[in-house]
């Protein structure tokens, strides 16, 4: 009964501190991908048709244009830098993006917007170029990055929000494997039970070997938990996807040693709720 205990445990708070590391993780992200983030100024291509650009392509008296708006108050109180992308340039990094992508080959020059790629001091404040800049004659569209950003963070919030509510059922079945493996236990020794109450015995005196019982069974299993989720972190995160991928910011294990004391003194805390309230119905029936 104590094994299942510390199982039931380790699982339960291994899931807790899985779901905890994600929400570090999306935190991580969206510190590191938003402070990258840039506003795009889209300039009239000539060869595919808009909306917003019915005379054709855009002149270079109107690139100098918005080039001058960029750099001139009060938009460049905003603006911390900026760079222009020619046609050239565009297809360059286009083919480093979709190499070996067969849609690469189909793609030329002519086809690509120049655009204005504008970083901003303070990232929060892009609609302030949209609405400087959009209207400017040439100006095709302008388009803050933080807009796709959102869309994949709103669907690992999802999964992170799933990982909560798989980990709260998991504290609620532990709790009540918990509540379930006590009464047992002191369904075992209903005859030493029986003698310390003939001897008088008090309920909390009686209570309180089998609260200690579930809490030790229980923090081991959080301890196992605990360095489980910091094992995750170290061999995997750091050690495969940290490697594979370095354009990412990943939890560290400074991170995960965040985690370790809420889940041992939630496994703490639940066993000892769980196990007092046990015994305690059991010695009233």
């Amino acid at each position: 009964m104590v094994v299942s205990i510390v199982l039931v445990t380790f699982v339960s708070l291994t899931f807790v501190g899985t779901a905890a590391l994600m929400q570090l993780q999306i935190g991580q992200m969206k510190n590191f991908w938003y402070d990258k983030a840039q506003v795009a100024v889209y300039l009239c291509n000539g060869a595919v048709p808009s909306t917003n650009c019915q005379d054709g392509g855009a002149t270079k008296a109107q690139i100098e244009a918005v080039r001058t708006a960029l750099e001139t108050a009060p938009v460049k109180s905003f603006v911390n830098n900026f760079y222009f992308e020619n046609h050239q340039k565009a297809y360059d990094n286009f083919q480093k993006q979709f190499k070996g992508n067969p849609v690469a080959d189909y793609v030329t020059p002519d086809l690509l917007n120049e655009a204005f790629w504008v970083n901003l001091k303070n990232p929060n404040q892009s609609a302030v170029i949209g609405e400087a800049i959009s209207g400017m004659p040439g100006v095709d569209a302008v388009t803050d990055q933080r807009r796709l950003l959102d869309q994949i963070f709103a669907v690992l919030n999802t999964a992170s929000i799933t990982a909560a509510g798989i980990a709260a059922l998991m504290l609620v079945a532990a709790a009540l494997l918990i509540s379930t493996t006590i009464r047992l236990s002191a369904f075992s020794r209903r005859r030493e039970l029986g003698i310390m109450r003939l001897v008088g015995a008090s309920n909390r005196f009686i209570q309180t070997p089998f609260i200690l019982e579930g809490v030790l069974a229980s923090l081991i299993g959080s301890v196992l938990a605990a360095a489980t989720t910091v094992g995750i972190v170290q061999f995997f995160v750091q050690g495969y996807l940290a490697q594979a991928q370095r354009d990412i910011a990943f939890v560290t294990v400074p991170d995960a040693l965040i985690v370790v004391p809420i889940l041992i003194g939630a496994g703490v805390v639940l066993a000892a709720v769980s196990a007092n309230i046990a015994i305690s119905r059991y010695l009233r029936v």
